[in-house]
């Protein structure tokens, strides 16, 4: 069955934004990235992104570097309902993610990544990385994203089809996929899917499933949408939002970056502001 996920949505897609998505069609869903050396400190404000109210499927996203301290967080986790497994970034492309080896420098650090896969697993958790084709076009062009895909053993894949330094105005490149696929690993496809005919055309590719982050802040019921399923009007979704906002105690950022895109035509270009949301 194609699959519908809720991306990672920095600011925006805590508690609230999560149970409304999954309850228009989203079959999972991601917590914020979330700084694995912030959790190994017990920093509380890092703590908080993992506090869960209800049991919406979600997956944790983790910016990881270091092992001790993905051990040192993995020792304190307790996994509550709803919990379906981490997710490492391997997408971010900001520049002090990139500079300490991070996020989208990961793609082509193979050794690293599958290291830190195996210390998920030896706890138990399910693990998917969500990745870029690479920092920029010499490694996409070297197909470092092709390497990485063979060379690690995640439950799955997530593949935003950009490199690290494209913006959302640059159209993802839908044509990696099939040779993604080919290795014969699960394959979600993630950038700009928001047409019946864009899922078609994935699906045709044999990928798995389709990620989608800023439609659907702008329309959490996109996935019911793309599954041609009724969905209510964005002024029924904004009163359920806020009420989930309330229920869950949403901190007042996020409610304001929700409901400011929420309603938005899917048409609209993006601003320098919705660019951040999905860091990767």
């Amino acid at each position: 069955m194609f699959k519908y996920l809720l991306a990672p949505l920095e600011d925006c897609s805590d508690n609230a934004l999560r149970t409304l998505c999954h309850r228009y069609g989203a079959d999972l869903t991601f917590t914020e990235m979330t700084r694995v050396e912030g959790l190994a400190k017990k920093n509380k404000a890092t703590w908080t992104r993992l506090e869960f109210h209800d049991s919406t499927p979600v997956a944790i996203q983790l910016l990881a570097g270091k092992e001790e301290q993905l051990k040192r967080f993995l020792s304190m986790f307790k996994p509550h309902p709803g919990f379906q497994g981490f997710n490492f970034n391997l997408g971010c492309p900001s520049p002090d993610v990139i500079r300490q080896g991070r996020g989208c420098a990961m793609v082509k650090r193979i050794q690293k990544t599958r290291k830190l896969i195996k210390i998920v697993k030896d706890y138990g958790y399910p693990i998917s990385l969500k990745m870029r084709l690479g920092m920029n076009e010499l490694e996409k062009s070297r197909k470092v994203y092709l390497n990485l895909i063979d060379g690690t053993d995640p439950d799955f894949f997530i593949v935003h089809a950009r490199i690290g330094t494209q913006h959302y105005e640059t159209p993802p490149d839908y044509s990696i996929y099939p040779e993604c696929v080919d290795i014969g690993k699960p394959i979600y496809a993630n950038g700009d899917i928001n047409t019946k005919e864009k899922v078609s055309a994935l699906k045709s590719m044999g990928v798995k499933g389709a990620m989608i982050g800023r439609f659907a802040v702008r329309n959490p019921a996109i996935f019911n949408k793309l599954k041609g399923e009724s969905v209510p009007s964005f002024e029924q979704l904004k009163k359920e939002y806020l009420e989930l906002a309330e229920k869950y105690n949403a901190p007042y950022k996020y409610q304001k970056n929700v409901l400011k895109r929420l309603g938005k035509e899917e048409n609209t270009q993006d601003t320098k502001e919705e660019e951040m949301l999905s860091l990767g």
